[in-house]
């Protein structure tokens, strides 16, 4: 029987938050510098659990061996830190579900691989950085997932054993730190998934459709 459920973990973007409209925001922002028409959060969407190098890929064609990468990056990075939190909301229900872990005392945190720039600003406009019993940004650890590092860390932190965490995302990255760190990794349905995404292949031990479907997973 498996160890009754003592953390339950969060991917930030396209997991906890729906943070695609401004992310979408600030690179169409960035197009129309460069002369570009905007694009639509549906092409957007599915890009926006892959950081500024897929959203840079997909709005200019460049990649990070391009030689106007870096320069792209950070005026893409700038236009996003001032306007990080304009259209971010939580995801329906997941408001809810954190007030249910809770009043449990089932503590929860973050793991993303945003920057902490970013990941503790947004955390504290959306008035949960101080609910959060960890916060682990990309940065936060020598390695980024799909390496198990942050998952470990966030574990320690949080006062949990690996193998008693849950952890919530996305994308193939968020399974497989998960997996590599002993947790329980489901995959978000409603999340940031793009059509050349198999996430059934991904190994993860569920979907949900819904942030309160996690509750049938805490046994």
């Amino acid at each position: 029987m498996p160890e009754k459920t003592r953390a339950v973990l969060f991917d930030l973007d396209g997991t906890l938050a729906d943070t695609a409209p401004d992310l979408g925001y600030a690179l169409n922002e960035q197009r129309r510098l460069h002369g570009l028409p905007p694009l639509t959060l549906e092409e957007i969407r599915p890009q926006a659990s892959h950081g500024a190098r897929g959203l840079l890929h997909l709005g200019f064609n460049i990649t990070p061996q391009d030689e106007t990468f870096a320069a792209m990056r950070d005026e893409y990075l700038k236009l996003y830190e001032t306007h990080i939190c304009l259209h971010t909301r939580l995801f329906p229900g997941m408001l809810e579900l954190l007030e249910n872990l809770e009043n449990r005392g089932i503590h929860w945190g973050v793991v993303t691989n945003k920057p902490a720039r970013f990941t503790l600003p947004l955390m504290e406009q959306l008035g949960l950085a101080q609910r959060a019993g960890c916060i682990i940004s990309g940065d936060t650890t020598a390695h980024s997932k799909p390496h198990p590092e942050p998952m470990f860390a966030a574990a320690s932190e949080i006062g949990a054993a690996p193998e008693s965490c849950l952890y919530l995302g996305d994308a193939e990255r968020d399974v497989e730190a998960a997996i590599a760190a002993g947790m329980r990794a489901l995959i978000a349905n409603y999340g940031y998934l793009s059509a050349d995404d198999q996430p059934d292949n991904w190994g993860a031990h569920g979907r949900i459709d819904s942030p309160q479907d996690i509750i049938s997973f805490l046994a």
